[in-house]
């Protein structure tokens, strides 16, 4: 291995750490654990929420730039899929409470009824987007 392939992965490395910390500060300050243990009944856990959520962007940072493989068959790829939907999807909707966009939208908007339609509309969105993505 050359020196300048250590030099690119060190700095590739490091680079990625940034992200990950500045990612993890910004889900931390505005507050979104806390307020996602709240909804969960599971307040006594904030830290190990922080641990994971801090560990994670380290294990996708090494993944991401070692372009480590972890051979999973379909089933594998499909749980990941289904488990990072469910992921992603709980922290979207901790950060529309924890910024109250959809009640401030809801009420210039005068929605009244039908919130839940309207969010179970978006989930089916984003999902059926998602599958025609991988499908194509």
């Amino acid at each position: 291995m050359s020196l300048g392939m250590i030099l690119t992965g060190t700095a590739c490395l490091c680079g990625g750490a940034v992200v990950a910390s500045a990612l993890s500060a910004f889900i931390i300050g505005l507050g979104i654990i806390p307020r996602y243990a709240g909804i969960t009944h599971t307040g006594r856990h904030i830290l190990l929420y922080e641990d994971f959520l801090i560990l994670g962007c380290i294990i996708g940072n090494l993944i991401s730039v070692y372009r480590i493989q972890i051979p999973c068959g379909t089933a594998g790829a499909g749980a990941t899929g289904l488990f990072f939907g469910i992921f992603l999807g709980s922290w979207i909707i901790a950060l529309g409470e924890v910024v109250n966009a959809f009640a401030i939208a809801a009420r210039r908007m005068g929605l009244k009824q039908g919130a839940g339609i309207i969010i179970l509309s978006i989930a089916i969105g984003k999902t059926l987007g998602c599958l025609l993505q991988l499908c194509a």
